[in-house]
């Protein structure tokens, strides 16, 4: 399936930028878990220290993927698309616990993610 490069490359866009809004939440509630745990009554370092670590780690590898959605490698599609399945889970979890604001604009961040870098063509197939 050939396809125009330019629309392709738009396409690819598209997808980085919407790992990189990703990656930056996954910063922000990583900030927000910092702020919550030195409020809280009780702190536990080692359970702290791997939430942060991972979050961090995540943020990392939507960023890294979106590099390679932006440079046109194939490596980014994978962990892109594992990344917004795992979230779409999440989004389950907070419609059970009636977080309605958390879990609408998560489930349309990660759903449109996950399509735009299902249709997106990386250059080095």
């Amino acid at each position: 399936m050939s396809q125009d490069p330019a629309k392709a490359a738009k396409a690819r866009a598209l997808v980085a930028s919407l790992l990189l809004i990703e990656s930056g939440v996954v910063l922000v509630l990583a900030g927000w878990l910092v702020v919550l745990t030195f409020t809280a009554d009780s702190f536990e370092l080692l359970p702290f220290l791997g939430v942060l670590l991972f979050a961090l780690l995540g943020a990392a590898g939507l960023a890294a993927s979106a590099m390679g959605y932006r440079r046109g490698k194939y490596f980014g599609r994978s962990p892109a698309v594992l990344a917004n399945l795992i979230a779409l889970g999440v989004v389950s979890y907070q419609l059970e616990a009636h977080l309605w604001f958390i879990a609408i604009p998560l489930a349309t961040l990660a759903g449109t993610t996950l399509i735009a870098a299902l249709r997106a063509i990386p250059t080095d197939l």
